[in-house]
């Protein structure tokens, strides 16, 4: 997009190369510089003493030009940084903003033909932009570029504004009366293709009004007037436009004013599309609500430029996928009805709505892939395949797209291009790879020309490079060691799955390869793969296990999995992989020799998933001797690892622990908790089912609920418990927090309650609670305020449930709406039983089981030792 230079010409044509002349004047320079003393390096006279007689081509001295002061480069310009930046990133929306208001304030149209050129080739289908573009061409009276732009805008273009501007040319262009038929053509055409658009309605009235303007001068002209008038209402009153009601007034005052009799009935056959046409418009204002907000007002009058920019799925992006995913889904329901023989009508709208869908949410590959579902269900394979393919234009490292794009050329049997899409996809994921390892070290220690089938360098989990050599020892030159930045590892990850990631796609082509061609295609790409640097070690073991499964090849599958070594043998992971492959073909030697190899290789905390796979294949399959002997060994590797721990995984299989389970109390422990009135019971209270039911018919019960003192008639002792109650319920069955209202600091507690109030009461119906009060004696009366403001505010167990039950905040999307869907809501409460007053009212249901982590054979620490100690 940057500037044509003009290159200037003399009569023998370009000079590429300077004279003869000016050569030995520069060497000469140089030599004079090289040779002065410091201070003299730019004495402009000694220059021009030492180039005294020489010329240039064009006759100058060279004196004039050595005494002459070199003219200090120029700063660019706000337009070619600018360029600069969009040439780098062009989806920076403020600079393609910036540039669009230069190159207006400009006048020069030049720059504005490349500026709107370029813009629209990045963002297709923007109407502001198309109708500005046009707008030069129209207001300097060129009319043929103007009508060109018509022609390839208006071919894809569902917007509605620029077919208001199109027909507004139109008209303009045609006024005289022999052109009538041409500007009813162009509204039939704008018609046609934006009709259904709920913004079309001052189209439609445009359109009647253009009609009624027709002269007439018979009887039958008046008739085909009326007639056609009739067909359009009949047309537009069934779809909900803007301004449905006041083209429904319009029609009913058109036919009572021709019949009132005939103009009742036909009122009466199109009231129904009108009462649907206003509900499912109410409907579709909720959708589109927030999917097209208002424009903000422009400065100069020109439209605003609504640019799209990438994703970044943030959460309020996240929610406005939702919306869109939403509102394409309920156009493709069919709300309006339309009937079967109407279906062209219904394609044109759904149609037209995902053409809006594509240029709004123009770098979510989630949308374009809807777009290319619902076209290719409808049988229009070709639209769906340019879908896709206008989808990678816009996405070009988009997983999904090319995915598709692939299956469904492998599907037609277009096997070159498939092989084109992939190789096209890699090399894009490639570039990003490169740019992304730039921003973490701008200097790479290895060379794309290092890696081979030799090459024992690798990348780690991590994204660091680093080499296998059998002693577990690894090469120290990585390029990611030098990191000492704080977001080094992210970036490093980031890099260790975007490899991840690229190594899928060498994957899928083999795949490609395999059954649409033969195994010999196959292992050509994966040759390639091989050679790429950038290649995972998945895609090895991906190709190994290919070839002996659908080969049956056992010894180049063997032979993969060796090549892989050398390249990532210090990836646990692929070591993992190799050895279970091993162990699942029943070759023990392989495998017993294999994890011999690698195990000294790995530091114990990075060893231990392979001395566990290798541990279950011995306690499944061998002798106990052996089993015994490698726990020897595994214990000198783990000396922390408890005897138990190692028992307990001898004696299981496939998960199913009873040793933890039985043993160990695990399957207990995963019991519910007792409920309220068993506790109660066992905790001595006087409390009796009669005393609640006494209590439910007291007047006052649906005041707050109160815990009942006890029957020796002392206040209960305050909590011992520290957490505070907006921390979770302390218990299972509490329900959710309460909180307790704000109150001031209590007042000093004096001598003689200092002297009993020492360590925390236990909590009242605890096991222990009797026997400390027995011990202690009864706590004096506190006053009657403090009392009153120990009281904690309880909710009855009824409404602190329903409480249990609201959504929280992150149930609502990014624009306060709920995340659910309101219909689902009212069928709830259609479907709710709702029980009789005088019913008695069922119990509540029982509280959530505990969870349990799964066991811990740690060491044991002691009574408390640990985080909450160990059980042994």
């Amino acid at each position: 997009m940057s500037e044509p230079q003009d290159v200037s010409f003399n009569d023998e044509g370009p000079k590429t190369e300077p004279s003869q002349e000016i050569l030995k004047a520069l060497q000469a320079l140089q030599d004079n510089q090289l040779q002065l003393p410091t201070g003299e390096e730019n004495s402009q006279e000694t220059v021009a003493a030492d180039d005294d007689g020489n010329a240039n081509a064009n006759g100058a001295s060279m004196e004039t030009v050595a005494t002459e002061p070199a003219e200090p480069a120029e700063p660019p310009s706000e337009w070619d940084l600018l360029q600069t930046r969009l040439h780098d990133n062009p989806h920076v929306t403020d600079a393609w903003h910036k540039l669009v208001d230069l190159a207006e304030s400009s006048g020069d149209i030049e720059k504005i033909k490349t500026v709107y050129d370029s813009l629209l080739q990045t963002y297709p289908n923007t109407s502001a932009a198309q109708i500005a573009y046009i707008t030069h061409f129209l207001d300097s009276g060129e009319f043929q570029p103007a009508q060109a732009l018509f022609i390839k805008f208006l071919r894809t273009s569902p917007d509605v504004d620029l077919w208001k501007f199109y027909l507004t040319y139109v008209r303009r262009m045609n006024t005289s009366p022999a052109t009538r038929d041409e500007v009813q053509k162009a509204y039939e055409f704008a018609l046609k293709t934006v009709g259904q658009d709920k913004d079309s309605g001052e189209i439609w009235n445009d359109y009647i009004q253009f009609i009624k303007s027709r002269e007439i001068s018979t009887t039958w002209e008046e008739q085909q007037k009326m007639d056609a008038l009739r067909k359009i209402y009949h047309r537009a009153i069934p779809i909900p436009l803007e301004n449905l009601d006041k083209l429904w007034a319009d029609y009913e005052a058109f036919e009572m004013g021709l019949n009132k009799v005939t103009g009742k009935k036909f009122i009466l056959d199109l009231s129904p599309s009108n009462v649907q046409a206003r509900t499912v418009y109410r409907q579709l204002q909720r959708h589109v609500a927030l999917l097209f907000p208002p424009a903000p007002p422009s400065k100069d009058g020109r439209p605003h430029l609504y640019l799209p920019s990438p994703p970044t799925f943030t959460p309020p992006e996240r929610a406005l996928v939702g919306q869109w995913k939403a509102y394409l889904k309920w156009e493709e329901s069919n709300p309006l009805d339309i009937e079967e023989k109407d279906k062209a009508t219904f394609i044109q709208r759904v149609q037209m709505v995902y053409r809006k869908a594509v240029i709004r949410m123009r770098f979510f590959a989630e949308i374009w892939y809807m777009a290319y579902v619902w076209t290719k269900s409808i049988g229009k394979q070709h639209d769906a395949v340019g879908l896709l393919e206008a989808g990678i234009e816009a996405n070009p490292s988009s997983f999904l797209l090319n995915f598709a794009y692939a299956e469904e050329l492998e599907l037609r049997g277009e096997k070159e291009k498939v092989h084109k899409v992939y190789e096209k996809f890699l090399e894009t994921l490639s570039k990003e790879l490169e740019q992304l390892e730039q921003k973490i070290t701008p200097q790479p220690s290895f060379n794309a020309g290092d890696v081979n089938e030799s090459t024992t360098n690798s990348v780690t989990a991590a994204g660091t490079w680093s080499g296998y050599n059998g002693t577990g020892t690894g090469s120290n030159n990585s390029s990611f060691n030098s990191q000492s930045s704080d977001d080094a590892p992210t970036k490093t990850k980031e890099l260790a799955d975007r490899r991840t990631e690229y190594g899928l796609v060498y994957i899928m082509y083999i795949r490609f390869a395999r059954r649409a061609e033969n195994e010999k295609s196959a292992r050509s790409i994966f040759a390639r793969a091989r050679k790429d640097r950038w290649t995972p070690w998945e895609v090895y073991e991906a190709h190994a296990l290919m070839e002996y499964h659908c080969q049956k090849e056992t010894l180049a599958t063997n032979r993969i999995f060796e090549a892989g070594l050398k390249m990532f043998g210090n990836e646990v992971e692929f070591v993992l992989r190799y050895l279970g492959f091993l162990i699942s073909i029943n070759d023990e030697n392989n495998a017993r020799a294999l994890f011999e190899r690698v195990i000294g290789s790995f530091p114990p905390d990075k060893a231990r998933p392979l001395w566990e796979r290798w541990a279950r294949y011995v306690y499944q399959y061998q002798n106990l001797e052996t089993a015994l002997n490698l726990e020897k060994r595994i214990a000198e590797v783990y000396p922390t690892d408890p005897p138990i721990k190692r028992f307990a995984q001898r004696q299981t299989y496939l998960g199913t622990d009873a040793i933890a389970a039985r043993d160990l109390g695990f399957a207990f422990a995963r019991q519910p908790a007792p409920s309220a009135s068993t506790s109660n019971a066992l905790a001595g209270r006087s409390d009796t089912v009669q005393n609640i039911l006494a209590a439910s018919k007291d007047p006052n019960a649906n005041a707050p609920f109160q815990t009942q003192p006890p029957s020796s008639g002392y206040k209960r002792a305050p909590s011992p418990d520290h957490k505070r109650r907006d921390d979770g319920p302390s218990r299972p069955g509490d329900g959710p927090p309460l909180h307790k209202r704000a109150r001031a600091s209590p007042p000093p507690r004096d001598r003689d309650r200092d002297r009993w109030d020492g360590p925390p009461p236990r909590r009242y119906g605890s096991p222990g609670w009797d026997r400390d009060r027995d011990r202690r004696g009864p706590p004096p009366r506190r006053m009657e305020h403090e009392r009153e403001e120990e009281k904690p505010v309880m909710l009855p167990q009824i409404l602190s449930r329903f409480i249990g039950q609201i959504p929280s905040a992150a149930a609502f999307n990014a624009y306060g709406e709920p995340a659910f869907r309101t219909d689902d809501l009212m069928q709830v409460f259609r479907n709710a039983i709702i029980p009789s007053v005088t019913r008695a009212r069922s119990p509540p249901p029982p509280p959530p089981r505990p969870t349990r982590p799964p066991p811990d054979y740690g060491p044991y620490q002691g009574p408390g030792g640990g985080r909450g100690g160990r059980r042994y």
